[in-house]
């Protein structure tokens, strides 16, 4: 009750026009920090890093936080290369979330060097409002996204207690008001033979690839049969050392995806029953290790996503329909998770042509260019300026 009485006190406080103010000096200390901005998206874009292994990327972040008169605390709930610095003491408090792992073998070709430095401008963007900055801002660097669900494990650790927004923009090849994303699962499956000679004495064997290999092709029938919605794909990270040896190990990474956890659930035994097959047909031992994270679903906020919209559009950025997107886009992220615990946000910010795909080394090398600059400088006013919205004008039991 206390903080509703003194949201209303600012809403009363501040007029549009105000606003409007504020959003104008936000967007000329990012302007004027613009060079510092490019130089660390470029540094990170340039030394990939993968998932809880971000320490080049986490020390810059913070270090340039810190620069610019942020506390910025490096090993923040419970992950060494997770950040957290907060501006501000009064309420709602808006979260501001950075990204900065990297994909295997492709590097930033999900473009996480743009949401960092784009969430870090943001809020060094309303820091320098000092005491005229409406509510608090809580900027958090999440590491491993793109497996490990850093920002599950940083909600349980308390990451998001007393968040009534949360923030984040991630770039593409068009611009969006949010991303469709569904629920994923990962699975790790090993396998266990008996070695033998494979061609003296094959018959001693037990060949764990092919128990895999049943198992894979299990998984791709099953693929007939399940929802529009649902998606199984997977990798063999380990088929044996030699081809004169029976395999006696195997294994494999796949990802189960559903439309939400109910349905996800409702996926899981078919997928392990494809892996029991690969055994039971072969005589090799299975275990399958579940991931300690399950993705949720994105919840967005269509009030947060529809005021990030018009933001952007007021520095001229234009936006593809949401609703015309074609049957079957849909990714998977751990904000999910976090917009099943607070109102949340996940626009999408084009940096490509449309037909360039994430997940892509051509994607990788938008996301380090001068279009991906751009995406930075934008991002940070539009995020920036979303969050002053947030604090100013809006009840927030509408979002």
């Amino acid at each position: 009750a206390d903080r509703g009485r003194a949201r209303l006190r600012r809403i009363g406080a501040y007029t549009a026009p105000m606003l409007e103010g504020l959003k104008a000096r936000v967007r000329e200390a990012i302007d004027a920090i613009e060079l510092e901005l490019l130089s660390v998206s470029r540094e990170i874009h340039a030394y990939p890093e993968l998932a809880f292994a971000e320490h080049r990327a986490s020390r810059l972040l913070a270090d340039t936080a810190r620069k610019a008169g942020l506390d910025a605390e490096l090993g923040a709930f419970g992950l060494e290369t997770a950040i957290l610095a907060e501006i501000g003491a009064d309420s709602p408090t808006v979260a501001l979330l950075s990204e900065y792992d990297a994909l295997p073998g492709i590097g930033h070709a999900c473009g996480h060097n743009i949401i960092a430095t784009s969430a870090l401008g943001a809020a060094l963007g309303l820091a320098s409002l000092g005491e005229r900055l409406p509510g608090r801002v809580r900027w958090l660097g999440t590491p491993a996204e793109e497996r490990g669900g850093g920002k599950e494990i940083m909600a349980r650790n308390g990451a998001f207690e007393g968040v009534d927004a949360a923030l984040m923009v991630h770039p593409s090849g068009v611009n969006l008001a949010t991303m469709p994303c569904i629920a994923i699962a990962e699975l790790e499956v090993r396998y266990r033979g008996v070695a033998a000679h494979a061609s003296a004495m094959p018959e001693r064997g037990v060949n764990a690839l092919d128990a895999l290999v049943i198992a894979y092709q299990a998984i791709a029938a099953l693929r007939q049969h399940i929802r529009p919605t649902e998606r199984l794909h997977g990798i063999i990270t380990d088929g044996g050392q030699a081809p004169n040896i029976v395999p006696e190990h195997a294994a494999g990474l796949f990802y189960v995806r559903a439309a939400n956890a109910p349905e996800l659930a409702e996926l899981k035994p078919r997928v392990e029953g494809c892996f029991r097959a690969g055994a039971e047909a072969t005589g090799a031992s299975l275990e399958l290790v579940w991931g300690d994270v399950d993705y949720l679903d994105l919840n967005t906020s269509w009030p947060l996503a529809r005021s990030y919209q018009a933001n952007a559009e007021s520095l001229g950025l234009r936006f593809f329909p949401y609703e015309k997107l074609p049957p079957g886009v849909q990714g998977s992220t751990d904000m999910g998770n976090v917009s099943h615990r607070v109102p949340s946000i996940h626009p999408m910010i084009a940096v490509s042509p449309p037909h360039v795909t994430i997940h892509n080394a051509e994607f990788a090398r938008f996301a380090g260019s001068e279009a991906g600059d751009r995406a930075v400088l934008d991002g940070a006013k539009v995020l920036a300026m979303t969050a002053l919205a947030v604090a100013l004008l809006s009840g927030l039991s509408r979002y």
